[in-house]
């Protein structure tokens, strides 16, 4: 069974190519089995270049009006795709939103699990008073504080090296933190929302990357323990009577995904 998304049909109609946009649908059903297209006409089963395109030119539009990246910020960034680390940081649009969330809810404290090469670190540090970075690989952190410094924020930063688990336990539960971005393995997130109701005070926002996946986060069978990571991460939010949460589906130039928002409550 194929379900195709409006926009498809729209577009399809546009192209004067229905019969032939169905006729490549069957063929695609046949060789890869059964798809089911929602309205943002994405599926991880098939690619979809054209829309990836026209979401990173969405994007660029944004960035260039209400979310500029500094020299700085490229520089990061560039610098860890050239020390090849893996691009998994967020991009212009998202780090402003982080920005913005952060600033909505007057956030001085920001504990950042997972630093990478210090980009979304430096979204932070611009409206924050004080950001406590954890991050694993010491090569990474190194990049991330030149980065920093190159930016004008060491000052605000503190990077721990080491395991996010170990780092985590050594961090003082009377001194909560504001604003809390978990974006690191996937497979520890149930660990990091522990330790992050721990180190929260009513009122703490809590952001989550990465937790829709490609639309695999609904397949219980996968074999992806990224995937099965943020699935036991959502069944104990479901169950967390401390927090009110909502997740925010995402595309864009990096792909199909999201944020999971939580309000810390009590």
């Amino acid at each position: 069974p194929v379900c195709w998304g409006r926009c498809f049909v729209r577009r399809s109609r546009r192209e004067g190519s229905k019969m032939l946009f169905l006729a490549a649908a069957s063929r695609v059903v046949a060789r890869v089995g059964p798809v089911c297209w929602g309205a943002a006409g994405l599926s991880r089963r098939l690619s979809n270049p054209a829309g990836l395109s026209r979401w990173t030119a969405v994007d660029d539009y944004f960035d260039g009006k209400i979310a500029p990246e500094s020299a700085a910020k490229r520089l990061a960034r560039e610098d860890g795709a050239a020390s090849g680390f893996p691009e998994h940081e967020v991009s212009a649009s998202q780090g402003k939103f982080l920005q913005v969330l952060l600033e909505s809810v007057g956030g001085r404290r920001v504990l950042e699990i997972g630093t990478l090469a210090g980009y979304s670190t430096s979204w932070f540090a611009e409206s924050a008073e004080e950001v406590v970075s954890l991050e694993v690989e010491p090569e990474r952190a190194a990049l991330a504080a030149a980065n920093l410094e190159r930016a004008g924020l060491a000052e605000k930063v503190r990077i721990v090296v080491g395991p996010a688990a170990t780092s985590l336990e050594a961090l003082p539960e009377d001194e909560p933190f504001d604003f809390i971005f978990v974006d690191a393995d996937k497979p520890s997130n149930p660990l990091y929302f522990a330790h992050a109701l721990r180190l929260s005070r009513p009122g703490t926002l809590i952001v989550a990357d990465n937790v829709v996946r490609d639309g695999e986060v609904v397949d219980g069978d996968s074999t992806d323990d990224r995937v099965q990571g943020v699935r036991a991460f959502v069944d104990l939010v479901e169950r967390e009577p401390r927090v009110t949460a909502a997740v925010l589906q995402t595309v864009g130039r990096k792909g199909w995904d999201g944020f999971m928002l939580l309000r810390v409550t009590k």
